[in-house]
């Protein structure tokens, strides 16, 4: 089993990709029973982007309106656990399954808030293949190292990626 505090590249990366778009598309119907019909689920991270080196999980951007952050964090609360090693605000909170095959991770975002920014860094990774290419050596330069290193190396790159991408209104 991999140490979880090491970053792995997947050694399979097709079918890391298929095994999270089965995962997404049942995730995603579930949560829209539940979700005010203003909410959008998005499939973020580097399994929606084709090309893009993964480490095998599927991460899920909720974007809800701010009056509905509360219920629908509440509601999320109840049918998934918090994701202990990540913050949480008025306008985010990070919740996982770990009993999900791929491991499952759902970021709930305000819309416009300081922390809906996941569907802008996947979109401008789908619109600029050398985007995919600098981020996929960035993963391949921290196979292997601790998970601190490289999310700390991935924040960076983010932070550049979307200081660089263009503005779009949020929804």
């Amino acid at each position: 089993m991999a140490h979880p505090d090491v970053f792995h590249v997947a050694t399979d990366h097709q079918q890391a990709r298929a095994a999270a778009e089965r995962l997404f598309a049942a995730v995603q119907q579930q949560l829209h029973a539940l979700l005010p019909a203003t909410a959008e689920v998005l499939h973020v991270g580097a399994t929606a982007v084709p090309g893009c080196l993964t480490k095998g999980d599927l991460d899920i951007v909720v974007r809800v309106e701010r009056k509905d952050f509360q219920a629908v964090e509440a509601a999320l609360a109840a049918r998934f656990a918090r994701n202990p090693g990540s913050i949480g605000t008025d306008e985010f909170a990070a919740f996982e399954d770990e009993d999900r095959t791929p491991h499952l991770g759902i970021q709930l975002t305000a819309k416009g808030g300081e922390w809906d920014v996941f569907h802008r860094f996947v979109d401008a990774l789908r619109a600029d293949p050398d985007l995919v290419k600098s981020y996929n050596a960035l993963k391949m330069a921290h196979d292997g190292q601790t998970m601190e290193r490289y999310r700390a190396a991935k924040d960076a790159f983010v932070a550049d990626a979307l200081l660089h991408a263009p503005a779009k209104p949020s929804g």
